[in-house]
């Protein structure tokens, strides 16, 4: 019952930092789609192609508020897929913190964050140039739908429908995180730090799979690793790129084409775990 009441606590305090951001991304929205929305189109519109180098540079700031900004804002279509993907990749969630807590690895933070950073430019880019993932005009429509449902005239109406929207995702990440500290608490830390570090050609594929874990647990166990030597560069850059914190949870939790949330996972798995492995022969 204890060891219960820690995790349950443990949870509670670590979705509540996303709180804020969740909130604040709701009331942008919410505010936007009420007053703005033709100019807030019309500003981003000046950035173009270049909206995913201003996300990747967002996504570099610590925590994981970012990434669930970023979801929430592509779930609404207010930015792009690419953007979206740069923030993911840019993103370290508690990497950076536990990096500079380790003296002996203050040298491998700027290469590290540089070279996600690059990728996550290139990706961002590549990913809004091809067009690899279009908004149909169904999906558009379907939250068009789903948003008239829930909002009224007014400023009261705005409060309510960010505070709804916020309250249903903020349940939805805490049951989902709870039940992963669960399992994290029961199979143990020590066995996931083993698991990542048992085969050195598979390390960047292993770490990508743990970076998919939605919760600061995974990004910790692989800074710590790779802050002891213990993984190889190109293993925390793909276990580091392919968390993007809570971003994820929020992303299925609000889109409407779910196959199309699995399509962007698989992507950023792919092209992370791929870029990882090349660094790992390089360096």
């Amino acid at each position: 019952m204890h060891e219960f009441l820690h995790i349950f606590i443990h949870t509670l305090e670590h979705t509540a930092s996303a709180l804020p951001f969740l909130f604040g991304a709701y009331l942008l929205i919410e505010f936007i789609e009420h007053r703005h929305a033709e100019k807030f189109a019309a500003w981003l519109a000046k950035f173009g192609k270049a909206g995913a180098a201003i996300g990747a540079l967002l996504g570099v700031v610590p925590q994981c508020g970012f990434s669930v900004v970023a979801a929430n804002l592509y779930s609404n279509r207010i930015i792009t897929a690419g953007t979206m993907l740069a923030v993911f990749i840019s993103t370290s969630d508690e990497a950076i913190p536990v990096l500079i807590s380790n003296p002996e690895s203050a040298g491998k933070i700027v290469p590290l964050i540089g070279a996600k950073l690059i990728l996550a430019i290139v990706a961002g880019l590549m990913v809004d140039r091809f067009g690899l993932f279009k908004i149909t005009k169904e999906e558009i429509e379907e939250v068009e739908e789903e948003h008239s449902h829930c909002h009224t005239e007014g400023h009261n109406g705005l409060l309510k429908s960010t505070l709804a929207h916020t309250a249903k995702t903020f349940a939805f990440i805490f049951v989902v995180m709870f039940c992963l500290e669960l399992c994290i608490e029961t199979i143990g830390e020590e066995a996931f730090a083993q698991f990542i570090a048992s085969e050195s050609f598979f390390q960047p594929f292993v770490a990508g799979l743990v970076g998919l874990i939605p919760n600061c647990a995974s990004s910790i166990i692989i800074a710590q690793l790779f802050a002891e030597g213990t993984i190889s560069f190109g293993a925390a850059f793909a276990g580091l790129s392919v968390g993007a914190g809570t971003g994820l949870l929020v992303l299925f939790r609000n889109d409407v084409d779910k196959i199309e949330c699995l399509k962007l996972t698989a992507f950023l798995f792919a092209v992370s775990v791929i870029t990882g492995t090349v660094l790992q022969f390089v360096l």
